[in-house]
């Protein structure tokens, strides 16, 4: 079951994270491992290189990942499947997984699947608003960024639930089969006023990790970048994939990137905490002016006693995007926490260093949004 007891002090459920979320507790209760030392020598042993998000632990926690490994040095390649349901506009709150996903085709040769399921938030949130047609509309604004990323046009399938029905259905059937209201009731928080289409959404997202399979008539690994709120869709999916005899696929998970005002994860319904891909240079800058900080309440008391990084927003998003090289971003920290770098100075060098990312992503998107439609899987 999701963890949204309200006396542990937090709630991690796909539709809502609240609270200061202890990943340490998350991962004995979701029974997730932790991505330790070894399992990183052998990650950069097949690699070639230690992805920085994974140095650093924002990618925390594994299913099997160390399967995989042991799958891709016998030969065996793996395909990579990750996704985003369609709410509104990205942000970069939700580039983890494909991040990690462009790194693993990259250095893995990984075939990529990415799913966008426009139905999803149609048939789960009540107070959304958009129509089915709206979402589908999102779907593909989600879609041009993706493929703006950088993954490799030959090697990356990208598709929407209502445009590749044809092709998911018949699999998530036999998925469906197998997926009981009790079990999903339970997982889910549903209610006997929960829709029908809610219940049955899981075996369609359950699909891609094993279509590979299905499509070459033999096994073939999958790895799933997430966000760890994402984890209980595969945690009923995985068990009944095996019984259709197929492989477990394995999972790896990405901690949430906090908001701005410094809570624990970015929340696209809270336009002024968050960083939207759309966002202008000026709306940047507005946005990270305001971002909480580790530094004290005035300049004089923070040269004087210094910061703490580690409750810093303006910090935490060097960690996660913003500074990929180790020994800068310890320079970073280390200037918050000694007292040399003040609040201005700081915010003013990540809002530039987040616009010079957003503006490269936009100017390739705009060589995507006329061609991605064309683009997209249709089955």
């Amino acid at each position: 079951m999701e963890n949204n007891d309200p006396a542990k002090g937090f709630t991690v459920t796909p539709w809502e994270v609240k609270g200061d979320v202890d990943y340490d507790r998350l991962s004995r209760e979701f029974g997730i491992k932790k991505i330790d030392n070894e399992l990183e020598e052998r990650i950069k042993e097949e690699a070639g290189e230690l992805h920085f998000l994974i140095r650093r632990g924002i990618f925390f926690g594994h299913r099997e990942l160390g399967w995989i490994l042991d799958q891709y040095a016998k030969g065996n390649k793996f395909y990579v499947y990750t996704g985003i349901a369609p709410s509104g506009p990205m942000h970069i709150g939700h580039l983890a997984p494909f991040i990690m996903a462009r790194w693993l085709q990259e250095r893995f040769g990984a075939e990529v699947l990415i799913q966008i399921p426009d139905e999803e938030k149609f048939l789960q949130k009540k107070k959304l608003g958009a129509t089915l047609e709206e979402l589908h509309e999102m779907a593909y604004d989600n879609a041009a960024y993706i493929m703006a990323m950088g993954f490799d046009p030959k090697n990356t399938r990208i598709f929407l639930d209502t445009e590749y029905a044809g092709t998911l259905y018949k699999q998530a059937v036999r998925i469906a089969k197998h997926v009981t209201f009790s079990m999903v009731k339970d997982a889910y928080g549903m209610g006997n006023d929960s829709n029908i289409g809610w219940i049955f959404y899981t075996s369609m997202q359950a699909v891609p990790a094993f279509l590979r399979s299905v499509e070459e008539g033999k096994n073939i690994p999958c790895l799933i970048p997430l966000g760890v709120d994402q984890d209980v869709h595969f945690r009923i999916a995985r068990d009944v994939i095996e019984k259709l005899g197929y492989y477990k696929p394995a999972v790896i998970h990405n901690k949430f990137m906090p908001g701005l005002n410094g809570q624990q994860k970015m929340s696209a319904s809270d336009h002024l905490n968050t960083i939207y891909l759309k966002d202008t240079p000026e709306e940047v800058r507005k946005k990270v002016g305001r971002a909480f900080t580790g530094q004290q309440a005035t300049a004089e008391l923070q040269r004087k006693h210094g910061g703490n990084p580690d409750i810093c927003a303006v910090c935490q998003y060097y960690k996660f995007f913003f500074e990929p090289d180790d020994r800068l971003l310890e320079g970073i920290f280390k200037s918050e926490r000694d007292g040399t770098l003040l609040a201005g100075e700081h915010k003013r060098d990540l809002a530039e260093k987040i616009n010079a990312y957003l503006g490269g992503l936009n100017r390739e998107k705009g060589r995507w949004e006329g061609r991605i439609r064309d683009f997209t899987s249709k089955g």
